[in-house]
Parts: structure tokens; C-alpha cells; sequence
């Protein structure tokens, strides 16, 4: 969620009139994890949170592409705008080029409320209720694994440091996992592990989501995204009503075809064991995996757009056909239209016109594929037959065909006579 001047305003409004709405959620997972802080790797930081309460909406967790730097929220209050004033406030703190350490002791205003906040260049923070580690990774290697507990004051992975913060409580009521305690700091050693073998900060996400949705029962999204390239989960794990919990991150999210990149997501990846594409067999993607693939950058990575039909299941197919060719052929115009093509010949894509290279556009430096349909008029759900066959031929064609079948008929009416005739012709 992108962040300026004239929407702070806005965001209070909106956020005050969310927490009239419901109960607001507070998260107890919040980590960001930052591999490259010079901000050169494109997976090199990345932000994530996670709980077992309800209403895991973005208003718990915002992130400004402009300034490369995200707030994460949780903690309770009697007077539930606390926790949404402190973020405003964060932000504002955050725009006006205060450090992390600055902009999240915002939070030591509030009563029982936590902010994290950061990004790739500036480090990261967390300030008012929280317990964390702080890990911090040297160039040699070493990993240092530091706990912090407060109630005011803060806790900070310095800029221009290797490393992570990483809050973890339980949710009130969650009736799962085991000892807190040790699972955070499991969590936050294995952190410093991989950042020390050298994986990225996105992929080290995934496995965080892994780990804490299966042992320590805070696994409804929730999201995270990529600091540094700006890419985010948006809404794909939040929940879609209000008062729900979000999607369970260690549950079945899709399934797809190895060989080709094509998807299919849940509920409906139930009726497939095979892609309809290709045939091959489908493997099953758990939702901490697609978070982690969602925000990493690939050569082959693609968000697809579609434009000129509103037609229902159009954009979710055309989607995962656009991506598992991108993941076969690369970024061209050319295939991506004749896989596209085939899906509607295939009956995959129903109500819209063939394409030509020409309707695909793309922005291969964002990894962005924009598909551009002619919807079908008159009713018709499949467009004509491409024959290589002239429409003048087909109508020579079909007046052969008419007079051959005259024919035929006047055989069959006369063939008495014609018998006859013929008969005594031979005689």
C-alpha cells in the first residue's frame, strides 16, 4: 500500500472507521528479515505477519513503494484506535525521513500496542509491547541471536546490518502449539542460518511462515511482501469477510504442472490431478510456498493484467495460461499468444476472440504481461473456425455438395425407372 502526503488524512479516516466495524486483528507474527542491506538484491528484505486472531486486513500492515519501508502492527487496547493511531503516526514519522528506531517509538504512546518498521537501507525497529530476537549476521559468519522484551522503549537491527527482527506471541484462545518461547527462538536462529548460507530474505520468509504456521498454531494470513522490488501478497491470504480469520498458511493453496508453470488454485485445484494443458501431473502448493513465490523475483515471475472483458474466470485463467508460458518460453508476444489461443480453442477460455502478438504487452523489466481481449458478440462463447480454407472455396464447395446430394436424391426417387431403362438398354 503506497503511502503520501495528502493520503494520511484518508488513512486515518479509513482506519477509525474500520475499528468501529470489527474487532481489529493483532498480529503476533511480525518479522522483517533483511539479507542485503544495501538494497541491491532484488529478494534482499522483505516484511511478513501473521496471527491466529481474526481480520488480518493491510490496515495491520502497510508498505510504501515510494520510501521502501513497511510498518507492521499488534498488541490490544481497550480503545481500539490505539493501535491504528500509532500507525498513522509511524508513517508520518517514517515520511519525514525519521530513522526506524524514531518512527516506531510512536508505539510507546499507546497502552499494550507494538510497531515494527523498516526497510532494505535503513534497518529496522520495533517499539511499545513486544519480545523479539534480533538477529544480526557477520561477514564472517557469525550469528548473534539476541532477545528483547519491552514495554516501551525499542528494540533495533542497526542500518548496513545483516540480520532480522522477529516478534512472536500467542493469539488468546489459539488452542495449538507448543512452547512460544523456544518456537521464536528456533525461528529467529534458523533466520541467521540461512542468511549466513546465503538465501534470500524472500525465500527465508516462506520458511518462517513454514515453521511458525505448523508449530506454533499463529498461521492465518496475514502476508508480506518484497521491500526492495515491491511486490506483495495483497489480499491473497487476508480474509474476504469481515471477522474471519485469514487463509491457514500451512494448508494446500494450488496446485501446478512443473513442466509447464500452469496453476490452479483452491477449491477448485480439487477437480484436477492433471494439467489440462499438457497432461502432466500436478504438484501441490502449500500456501507458505506460493507467499514465498509470490514475492521473490525470477527471470520467469509474471503479473498478468487483462483488459477489454469482464467476463467471469477470464482473468484468473488467462493468468495461470500467461504465466505457464512465460515459464516455458519466456517473455514473448508470439507464444504467449498462441497458448493463449489454445486455451480458447481448448474451452478453458470461453466468450473472447483469439489474440495476435499485437494484444500482448509487456514490461519484462517489471515482469508485467498485459492481455488485451475482443470479447464474441452475438452470444457466442467460441470464436470461428481459423480455417486455411478461402470462404470462396467453402461456398464451391458446398454447392458441390448440394448438387451431388440433388443427385443422390434423384437416383434414389427413379431408381425403378432408371433400373429399368437400364435393363432393357442391354437386352
Amino acid at each position: 500500500m503506497s503511502v503520501n502526503r495528502t493520503n494520511i488524512l484518508k488513512i486515518m479516516v479509513l482506519v477509525v472507521t474500520v475499528s468501529l466495524m470489527m474487532n481489529t486483528a493483532a498480529a503476533t507474527l511480525n518479522v522483517i528479515i533483511i539479507t542485503d542491506p544495501t538494497g541491491q538484491d532484488p529478494n534482499g528484505a522483505a516484511a511478513g505477519s501473521m496471527s491466529y486472531a481474526n481480520n488480518m486486513f493491510q490496515s495491520t500492515f502497510i508498505f510504501s513503494p515510494e520510501y521502501n519501508f513497511a510498518v507492521l502492527s499488534g498488541g490490544a487496547d481497550e480503545n481500539e484506535t490505539a493501535r491504528l493511531s500509532a500507525i498513522v503516526e509511524t508513517i508520518q514519522r517514517f515520511k519525514n525521513n525519521e530513522t526506524p528506531t524514531s518512527a516506531v517509538s510512536a508505539a510507546n504512546n499507546y497502552n499494550g500496542i507494538r510497531i515494527m518498521g523498516g526497510g532494505p537501507t535503513v534497518g529496522a525497529a520495533v517499539g511499545g509491547d513486544f519480545s523479539v530476537y534480533i538477529v544480526t549476521v557477520a561477514d564472517d559468519g557469525t550469528i548473534t541471536v539476541t532477545p528483547h522484551t519491552g514495554s516501551g522503549g525499542t528494540a533495533v537491527l542497526p542500518p548496513g546490518t545483516k540480520g532480522a527482527i522477529i516478534h512472536l506471541r500467542h493469539t488468546s484462545g489459539n488452542p495449538e502449539g507448543g512452547n512460544i518461547d523456544q518456537i521464536r527462538q528456533e525461528t529467529a536462529v534458523m533466520i541467521g542460518e540461512k542468511i549466513r548460507d546465503g538465501y534470500s530474505a524472500t525465500d527465508i520468509m516462506g520458511d518462517v511462515f513454514q515453521k511458525v504456521s505448523g508449530e506454533a498454531g499463529e498461521k492465518h494470513g496475514g502476508g508480506a511482501v518484497n521491500l526492495v522490488s515491491d511486490i506483495s501478497t495483497g489480499d491473497a491470504f487476508t480474509p474476504t469477510e469481515v471477522n474471519e480469520p485469514g487463509f491457514t498458511m500451512d494448508d494446500p493453496y494450488s496446485k501446478y504442472d512443473p513442466e509447464c508453470g500452469w496453476s490452479i488454485a483452491y477449491p477448485a485445484a480439487e477437480s484436477y490431478t492433471s494439467c489440462p494443458i499438457e497432461g502432466n501431473p500436478l504438484k501441490t502448493v502449500y500456501a507458505y510456498d506460493s507467499l514465498r513465490n509470490i514475492i521473490s523475483v525470477t527471470p520467469t515471475n509474471a503479473t498478468v493484467n487483462v483488459y477489454g472483458t469482464d467476463l467471469p474466470g477470464i482473468s484468473t485463467t488467462t493468468s495461470e495460461v500467461v504465466i505457464a508460458s512465460v515459464n516455458k518460453y519466456g517473455f514473448h508476444a508470439n507464444t504467449i499468444a498462441k497458448s493463449i489461443n489454445s486455451a480458447i480453442d481448448r474451452g478453458l477460455l470461453i466468450g473472447v476472440n483469439h489474440v495476435e502478438a499485437k494484444d500482448i504487452n509487456i514490461r519484462e523489466n517489471s515482469r508485467s504481461v498485459g492481455v488485451y481481449y475482443t470479447p464474441l458478440g452475438g452470444g457466442r462463447t467460441a470464436p470461428a473456425w481459423n480455417l486455411p480454407i478461402s470462404s470462396q472455396l467453402l461456398d464451391i464447395i458446398g454447392n458441390m455438395q448440394t448438387a451431388i446430394g440433388l443427385i443422390l436424391v434423384v437416383l434414389v426417387l427413379f431408381r425403378s425407372t432408371l433400373i429399368s431403362s437400364f435393363t432393357k438398354k442391354r437386352r
